[in-house]
């Protein structure tokens, strides 16, 4: 281990001032959080139900009810896939060393640890609602909401969600930055108090709610480079029904990959742009699965596909549609060294263990938490494009 770095910090009279910074995590306020998850160790499975499409069939008097047929009940699985610590270490010396301000320095040095783990999981969070986005609406490499007093944006995306029949009664919309900054400058009717009937986009800058959506913002959106696709070809004689998500593509050359979002280029055909949850790594032809509830209107045989340009996306969703599993991480039974204590994270929420680890003439102090995130129902996220 290496000795902590205090020049600057050994003044008698110095006093810490620094306020750690803390990044936008939209997704984690945004998203379903399940902190129940206690029984589940590291990397098993929670397997969890999906009821099958409802047939319809017409009523026939007689004197019993008909048999119906019988269900197959689908399920998904997600698990607890990450237990993560970030480190803090001081020696007997380097506390006295700056003994007038050590509480506030390691005070700070909790907040950065709170700080990195969150960003960590806010990432994770991102890339499953992009890789698990069904539709997408706008022009990739345009940031949305540049047109004043035009909320079409927000109307298109709702459509998607409403359409695929997502509930919407706790639907959540978390933007880039760039996005953020586009309504607050651009959409005067938001902030005219007398229009908008609230102060506060005007003093405070809060998006709040708009057509059904609580607006958040998360500093994790970084821009998605695409795959590098060219040519590829519908590839099934009898063409696929309304409804496919599992496509097979030949002909081409390159990438198609998860987040990617692709069309049909048989415009009378399909103008939806849908986003490919599985990609296809290499040349020649494979498989990629849309998602669900998959392409809208009916693909013939060799109709040309192709992907959009590198986006920024922004990300529609009902809430239960993207899951985060939290939990302490697990200690012996017999117990462990140390001691512990649950401490949550008062800018996200989340509860994590606090370790304090004696050692030979040093400590290490330890925040740690075992978590998971997936996008568990692709019909109710769609992408903004920006």
């Amino acid at each position: 281990m290496t000795a902590n770095t205090l020049t600057g910090l050994v003044l008698d009279a110095q006093v810490a001032a620094d306020r750690v910074l803390r990044e936008q995590i939209g997704f984690i306020g945004a998203v379903f959080k399940d902190s129940s998850a206690d029984m589940v160790a590291n990397g098993e499975n929670i397997t969890y139900p999906i009821a099958p499409t409802a047939t319809v069939t017409t009523v026939t008097p007689a004197a019993v009810p008909t048999d119906p047929a019988g269900q197959t009940i689908g399920y998904g699985q997600m698990s607890i896939s990450n237990v993560d610590k970030v480190q803090i270490r001081w020696s007997g010396e380097e506390q006295k060393s700056i003994s007038r301000i050590y509480d506030n320095v390691k005070q700070d040095q909790l907040a950065q640890g709170f700080r990195a783990l969150c960003n960590t999981i806010e990432s994770a969070l991102f890339l499953a609602a992009k890789r698990g986005a069904s539709r997408a609406y706008g022009t990739a490499g345009v940031t949305p909401f540049a047109t004043a007093a035009d909320l079409t944006d927000v109307a298109q995306t709702r459509k998607i969600l409403a359409d695929n029949g997502a509930w919407t009664d706790d639907m959540h919309m978390v933007l880039s930055s760039a996005s953020g900054a586009q309504i607050r400058g651009k959409q005067a009717s938001l902030f005219k108090v007398n229009e908008a009937g609230s102060a506060d986009l005007l003093r405070d800058g809060s998006l709040g709610r708009l057509e059904g959506f609580q607006f958040h913002e998360s500093a994790a959106i970084v821009s998605h480079t695409g795959g590098t696709e060219s040519g590829y070809l519908v590839d099934l004689t009898a063409g696929y029904a309304a409804g496919s998500t599992t496509v097979h593509v030949d002909t081409g050359t390159g990438t198609l990959l998860a987040g990617d979002v692709l069309t049909n280029d048989k415009t009378s055909r399909d103008t939806n742009k849908y986003v490919i949850n599985t990609g296809f790594a290499g040349n020649g032809d494979g498989d990629i699965v849309l998602g669900k509830p998959g392409n809208q209107v009916a693909w013939v045989n060799n109709d040309p596909v192709s992907c959009v340009a590198s986006y920024t996306g922004n990300f529609a969703f009902e809430r239960n549609a993207i899951h985060l599993l939290t939990r302490l991480p697990q200690l012996p039974q017999e117990g462990a060294l140390g001691e512990h204590e649950v401490i949550t994270d008062p800018y996200s929420g989340i509860s994590f263990l606090l370790s304090v680890y004696p050692g030979y003439h040093l400590v290490i102090i330890e925040l740690s938490i075992a978590w998971g995130v997936k996008a568990v129902k692709s019909e109710a996220i769609a992408t903004l494009l920006g």
